[in-house]
């Protein structure tokens, strides 16, 4: 028996697959187990043609492929390569056992890619069960970013073979994995950051208070609720706080350019975050993510490191609201279904806009609210308070005014979070200010004696509950790294405070 290894998805992590053949005694034919599905069953009229176009002759012997573990579900195209390699081998005595081999056959033995390469790949390299592959030359532009993987690149079915069965390896493709952008560094690690801005904060004007909560909610990863008239700007807010998000390390862009694979999107591998805006309509499946035999990714699971937007938040249906509250709280999202039982890392900056009523015009002196006290608190109501209670940055927004001027721009306010970003990874912390644990938080967000009379005065009068307490100091915490205070101050706990929806 042969065998190389190969991968599958399970979720959003891949499992290494060993493709094991033998060849016995009995009636000639061609089967493959292992608890395949269609693609991969497929693949048997791709391999015969393949190995047929390439001189081979079929031994009058049975063949088998077996795909093990057998009680994992496998799916790709990528099975194909393997497959036909192992094959072709026939009585190779080398040892492949250390070899990963992915790719798609064409009916004439020309090896192409698929789209699951790349995140089956980054996810084996994150387990660290990879060192070398064989892979599509076309893959190789964006493969090659990913570290410490030695990637051979083929075109054709007769190069794989040449490669394995050579005593001396050619020299493995050249590894891309340092980015050109502008970068800040700290102990010896880059986080990259790109000072483009299509979308400029200069293009708003007035609503500085909003633009102040912006600001705090980028440096910190704190979860942010713009309420005002409609045309106030909350969505323009939202959009450009995508361009002034903290820096990325190497591996947080590696993960970015996967959730844009997963999408079905071809990556970019640019220091800017993900960005999702699903509609008020979207389903829970299609949010959270979900299916019956595989459980796929949603919009949570992609706006990972980025930002997820929400919409005129009272018109998403209660059921989505209520299980937004888990991964709002453990950074995380667990699928479970008959078939399978999923985790999702979902670590993002949740965004959100309403109107203050049904008709928008209750915060505006010119328009009359149309609105009776029973629709208003009906359409309010959407909102419960444990949800609430996961916002750490709740603004009403001004009505605009015709004396209101553009005051900061994009790359100023970038410039800010990066200098906060900095002091937060030099105090030692793993996680933004955001997603801080309470033995951290004890840690990062002491307070002096004054502040603390301040934060229970607060508790007192106005019923924090203890994730309201925790999360003003982390906000607190923000606002010094942003004015560059070592310490917390009453100001800065005062202003985390007054951000508090009451």
């Amino acid at each position: 028996m042969k065998q190389l290894l190969c991968a599958t998805f399970e979720g959003i992590d891949a499992k290494t697959v060993e493709v094991q053949f033998t060849a016995t005694k009995g009636l000639p034919a061609f089967t493959i187990v292992g608890m395949v599905n269609t693609a991969i069953n497929e693949s048997k009229e791709r391999v015969k043609s393949a190995l047929l176009g390439n001189s081979f002759v079929f031994p009058p012997k049975r063949l088998t492929v077996n795909l093990a573990p057998s009680d994992l579900r496998k799916e790709g195209s990528h099975f194909d390569l393997p497959i036909a390699v192992l094959i072709a081998l026939g009585s190779f005595e080398g040892d492949l056992t250390k070899w990963y081999v992915f790719g798609e056959l064409g009916l004439d033995g020309t090896v192409t890619e698929n789209s699951l390469l790349y995140p089956i790949i980054l996810s084996l390299a994150n387990q660290g069960v990879i060192k070398q592959a064989i892979v599509p030359k076309t893959s190789i532009a964006k493969l090659s970013k990913i570290p410490g993987i030695a990637f051979y690149g083929v075109n054709t079915l007769s190069e794989t073979l040449d490669i394995l069965r050579a005593q001396t390896l050619p020299p493995a493709a050249a590894n891309t994995s340092e980015f050109s952008f502008h970068h800040i560094r700290h102990n010896e690690i880059k986080y990259y950051y790109d000072e483009n801005y299509p979308l400029d904060f200069n293009d708003i004007k007035g609503q500085e208070h909003a633009k102040r909560s912006a600001l705090i909610a980028a440096a910190g990863m704190h979860n942010l609720l713009l309420e005002g008239s409609p045309g106030s700007g909350k969505s323009m807010i939202a959009k450009r706080l995508r361009h002034i998000m903290p820096p990325l390390h190497n591996d947080e862009l590696l993960e970015c350019a996967k959730l844009e694979i997963l999408e079905g999107k071809e990556p970019s591998f640019t220091p800017v975050r993900p960005f999702r805006s699903p509609h008020h309509s979207s389903t829970g499946a299609s949010i959270f993510g979900g299916g019956t035999h595989k459980a796929q990714i949603g919009e949570v699971g992609l706006a990972h490191g980025g930002i997820l937007f929400f919409d005129e938040l009272p018109h998403f249906s209660k059921p989505v609201l209520e299980a937004l509250r888990e991964p709002l709280e453990d950074r995380h999202i667990r699928i479970s279904r008959v078939n399978a039982k999923v985790t999702y890392d979902a670590n993002f900056l949740f965004v959100a806009a309403m109107n203050p009523c049904p008709c928008g015009n209750l915060f505006n002196t010119a328009i009359p609210c149309r609105c009776s006290d029973v629709e208003i608190a009906r359409y309010k109501s959407r909102l419960s308070d444990p949800f609430l209670d996961r916002i750490d940055l709740y603004v009403q927004m001004h009505p605009i005014s015709s004396d209101d001027k553009p005051t900061v721009t994009s790359r100023e306010l970038h410039e800010k979070v990066r200098q906060a970003f900095l002091r937060q990874k030099q105090r030692g912390q793993r996680q933004l200010n955001g997603a801080l644990e309470d033995m951290e938080i004890a840690r990062f967000c002491r307070l002096d004696e004054e502040s603390q009379r301040t934060i229970d005065q607060a508790i007192g009068r106005f019923g924090l509950s203890f994730r309201a307490v925790s999360r003003v100091l982390k906000v607190a915490r923000t606002i010094a790294d942003i004015e560059g205070e070592e310490d917390i101050c009453k100001g800065h706990l005062l202003e985390a405070l007054s951000y508090r929806k009451r």
